[in-house]
């Protein structure tokens, strides 16, 4: 018999994306928290990893809320630049 928590447990991380933005122009703390507080505003937003040291924002989110498009624009309103 199959745990239906398991299947809705599956089909939420289906449902998710994860990706990698190099973010440059972050240079201490207080980048890392206006970074990680607007994107994380974001609907659909459920990880938010920046790392200085790499100049990665690695964000987790639901694509039928948000869009990468919609994570890079709260970046650069922060002052900051994400490049391909």
């Amino acid at each position: 018999m199959p745990d239906d928590g398991i299947f809705q447990i599956k089909e939420s991380l289906m449902a998710k994306e994860t990706q990698n933005l190099n973010v440059q122009g972050m240079s201490c703390q207080h980048c890392v928290h206006a970074v990680k507080s607007s994107v994380s505003a974001l609907a659909g937003v459920d990880i938010v990893d920046v790392s200085l040291e790499k100049n990665l924002v690695t964000v987790g989110f639901d694509p039928s809320k948000t869009s990468l498009q919609s994570i890079r624009s709260a970046i650069e309103d922060e002052g900051y630049s994400v490049v391909q």
